[in-house]
């Protein structure tokens, strides 16, 4: 049977969101990292996430690799494509939100999509137009700070304006109140107006479900994983099969996101486990691999971690940072590390491709929206990608207890 939905997610951790909410609302679901090689096939499913490393990346590429994907996903039968992007629209004035929208939509034959980062549960709400982080509009949250793609403009709209050539319009909450039927219409209205990308505001879960009812018939949608959900629960599907186990042995975290979630949950965890705070220097990485060694043989736990506070953070040494976590990952896989926990969407990218996993069996969710991946390789290892401002404040010192 082909898969009723296919995703194409612009970082690994927004695809494990995604594979969360798909899994929540009783579809059956498998997660791929990075564009599956020609000839590559999927066993029987629901839905199909292709999780990319696009978000950053200059906007052609991503553009070619998303569509891609979406070729891929259309041979895979797929009926409906869902581009996922974050719930706080990390993006910049350049894209990629915008071109890889147009051009999925584009090949899609969908003259209008929605546009809905929404995500209730994590206190991300739109009010007319508006993208707020809990009680604060975006620009005034902490992702004003972010070192890739800060977020200075809270209104979506006008956002999303600057990133494409094609009109942008508003479905107001008072619309969205009135039923699938008025939000229905008022897509027809925009899309009869020459709108490309329909901005749909959402304060609660229930609200996306009316999004999702009323988007059912188009080709292509664009969200984050609360629409998602809202997406996958129009199946009806039971998700009645079991949740496979963790792997016993030593966990390692690896901490790369700067936001202040993340920066709270390291801050906990450090309370909890041996930890090296690594710095951008030649050296780092000898010193960083050699830490590990020496600690993973005689703990079952440990952190290394780049996350800091803004003033603390080294200007263009993420890439640097990344990688070497992601050399130290691998290094873990090599020491008898079967728990690899990551915190930050560019950071999960660089640890999955050392570790060259190319798909994994979506498992329980330690928190909302971040579930265990448990590769298919021998020996199993378990994954845990966090996006950097997902989770609980104790979230990285529950993942690495032992059951």
């Amino acid at each position: 049977m082909s898969p009723l939905l296919g995703c194409v997610a612009d970082d690994y951790t927004g695809g494990t969101d995604v594979a969360a909410a798909y899994r929540r609302s009783g579809l059956r679901t498998v997660l791929l990292f990075g564009a599956p090689p020609p000839g590559t096939t999927v066993p029987d499913c629901d839905a199909v996430i292709v999780a990319l490393k696009t978000r950053s990346i200059p906007p052609r590429e991503a553009v070619a690799a998303s569509r891609t994907v979406q070729d891929w996903l259309a041979g895979q039968g797929v009926r409906q494509l869902y581009f996922k992007y974050c719930s706080t629209f990390d993006s910049t004035d350049q894209g990629n939100i915008g071109p890889v929208a147009d051009a999925l939509a584009e090949a899609g034959g969908a003259g209008l999509t929605v546009v809905c980062p929404a995500s209730p549960e994590h206190g991300r709400t739109v009010y007319q137009g508006h993208l707020f982080v809990g009680d604060r509009p975006l620009a005034e949250s902490p992702m004003r700070h972010h070192p890739l793609t800060p977020m200075t403009d809270s209104d979506l709209v006008r956002v999303l304006g600057r990133q494409t050539p094609h009109r942008v319009g508003l479905v107001p909450l008072h619309t969205v109140e009135r039923g699938p039927v008025a939000v229905r219409s008022a897509l027809e209205e925009l899309a009869a107006g020459g709108v490309r990308h329909a901005v749909t505001d959402a304060v609660t879960d229930s609200h996306l479900d009316t999004i999702a009812r009323a988007a059912a018939h188009l080709p292509v949608i664009t969200g984050a994983a609360g629409l998602a959900r809202a997406t996958g629960a129009l199946a009806g599907l039971d998700g009645s099969a079991g949740l496979p186990e963790l792997p016993p042995g030593p966990s390692v975290v690896l901490a790369g996101s700067c936001s202040a979630a993340t920066l709270e949950q390291v801050a906990h965890a450090r309370a909890h486990m041996p930890a090296h705070y690594l710095q951008a220097h030649d050296g780092a990485p000898a010193e960083a691999l050699d830490w590990l060694k020496t600690h993973l043989a005689r703990e079952d736990r440990v952190m290394i971690y780049s996350s800091a506070p803004p003033e603390r953070r080294s200007p263009g040494a993420a890439p640097f940072l990344e990688q070497t976590l992601a050399a130290v990952a691998a290094r873990a896989a090599e020491l008898g590390a079967r728990r690899i926990v990551v915190a930050g969407g560019e950071t999960s990218g660089a640890v999955v491709n050392a570790l060259g996993v190319t798909g994994a069996v979506v498992g329980a969710e330690a928190d909302r929206g971040v579930p265990w991946l448990l590769t298919t390789g021998h020996p199993p290892l378990a994954l845990l990608l966090k996006s950097g401002n997902f989770g609980r404040p104790d979230l990285l010192v529950r993942a690495t207890e032992t059951p």
